[in-house]
């Protein structure tokens, strides 16, 4: 099934998070919290602004972000969980480093 999402919504698969922490302690599964980064997999065509021009959004496919913990609506599409959320709940944008400082 594919989906679309309308105006400026978009489909956020979450990343799953680390088993471990920093030192070393395993977390067990009922400890856990949802992970609060994904990975963009469909972007709405964007809002309208108040003379009905389209704004396109900033996000693509494939971007990984930051969101809210309590951000977005669950759903659940071909046994996948998804979130379908507004582009104005996505905090920004986890871009790498060494990308960076490349383009520097």
């Amino acid at each position: 099934m594919k989906f679309r999402p309308l105006h400026d919504r978009v489909v956020v698969e979450r990343i799953e998070a680390e088993e471990k922490t920093a030192g070393g302690i395993i977390i067990p599964d009922s400890a856990k919290e949802k992970p609060q980064q994904g990975r963009i997999v469909a972007v709405g065509p964007g809002g309208r602004d108040e003379a009905g021009k389209l704004i396109p959004l900033d996000l693509q496919v494939g971007d990984k972000v930051l969101f809210g913990k309590w951000s977005g609506t669950e759903v659940k599409l071909d046994g996948v969980e998804y979130l379908i959320m507004k582009e104005s709940d996505i905090m920004g944008v986890l871009t790498d480093a060494e990308a960076g400082q490349k383009a520097a």
